[in-house]
């Protein structure tokens, strides 16, 4: 009687290709004979069903002829495939797919079928930075001294030592892959791998750099200068690409990303691009008028003070506040007034204001 390969793997006719094969390795787990409660017949089972069934010229055939399968192909199997070798131990298989080397090392756990992984890039570097807030008006510069992987400065990433030349890999010739040959319950199998002397390049440097042992990267301290625009905001991060720890030969190194940190001024605040402040003007100047000497981050300037100024009142002096970042002008500077009232007055000041309350000011 013809086998109902959708029923073998738990899945119905309209079911996905990675359902199927999720449903495969589910069930190969389970069924692995050298697992404990394992069943080698259901296990060759299994493999034969997902043969078919993971082929999709095979499957539609399969759907075609239903369960006349076995005989659509004439002979020994369906399509010239040949169960047999799944009946006999499964024979010799060569596994040139990802897709058998995957289900393959999940049954194993390990690296069966696996081959090198790929070149690792850097990774990324995170350093945090203060500034002054006149700096992050005004914009810096630091230097950075990083411990960090990077370049050898004796091959300059070559892995070979100076002067000397490269030659064929004698272990792949020249290819950059090997064949690697394993014996198992199942039979012998054979895999092409990314060569490990000469890390797939084909080539090998006659000697190895005495520096880093031919890797090409070595730990090393580094400078790094980095620009601080003016107009940063607290707490943004500059990224500097590249400038992250090196990778492996062929890869992309990490990025650098500087936090920037603004310390609090004692006097200044920013709101936006502007600078808050405020500046004290006797009870006189406030009514009479006049000018008074103010602070701004540029240093000190004169600014007039209109007669009858009220405490609280906000003064603006444009363009003295922060630039805006990465593009041109800057906002403006607020000054808040606010009007000193005495505490201890003379004889003299308190008639003078007796005066003022009896002319109803």
């Amino acid at each position: 009687m013809a086998k109902d390969y959708y029923k073998i793997l738990g899945v119905s006719k309209n079911t996905s290709d990675d359902e199927i094969k999720k449903s495969y390795r589910k069930l190969a787990h389970k069924y692995h004979p050298d697992k404990t409660g394992g069943n080698e017949v259901k296990f060759k089972e299994i493999n034969e069903a997902y043969q078919v069934l993971s082929d999709k010229t095979k499957r539609q055939q399969y759907d075609q002829f239903g369960q006349t399968f076995n005989q659509a192909g004439g002979g020994g199997g369906f399509g010239g495939f040949d169960f047999n070798g799944f009946q006999k131990g499964f024979g010799n298989f060569e596994f040139g797919s990802e897709n058998f080397e995957d289900i393959f090392s999940d049954i194993f756990g390990g690296n069966f079928g696996r081959r090198k992984a790929r070149a690792k890039s850097g990774q990324d570097i995170q350093v945090d930075v203060e500034i002054s807030f006149e700096e992050m008006v005004k914009g810096a510069e630091r230097t950075l001294n990083l411990y960090k992987r990077t370049k050898c400065n004796v091959c300059q990433g070559t892995g070979g030592e100076p002067w000397t030349k490269e030659e064929t890999c004698s272990i792949c010739h020249g290819s950059g892959k090997i064949r690697k040959t394993s014996r198992s319950f199942f039979g012998t199998f054979s895999q092409v791998m990314i060569c490990p002397n000469c890390d797939g390049k084909g080539k090998i440097y006659s000697k190895k750099c005495h520096q880093c042992g031919g890797d090409g990267l070595v730990k090393m301290n580094q400078e790094i200068n980095v620009r601080i625009p003016a107009g940063i905001q607290n707490g943004q991060t500059i990224s500097l690409p590249n400038q992250g720890e090196v990778g492996d030969i062929g890869a992309s190194s990490g990025d650098l990303y500087v936090n920037v940190h603004v310390l609090s001024h004692d006097k200044f605040k920013r709101e936006q691009d502007n600078i808050i402040s405020s500046e004290e003007i006797s009870f006189s100047q406030a009514v009479l008028g006049g000018k008074t000497e103010v602070e701004t981050i540029e240093g000190g300037i004169k600014m007039k003070v209109p007669p009858g100024t009220q405490s609280g009142e906000i003064f603006r002096i444009k363009e003295k506040g922060v630039p805006h970042l990465q593009k041109r002008g800057r906002g403006d500077h607020l000054i808040k007034i606010v009007v000193k009232i005495p505490k201890n007055m003379s004889r003299d000041q308190r008639e003078l204001v007796d005066r003022m309350k009896d002319l109803g000011m």
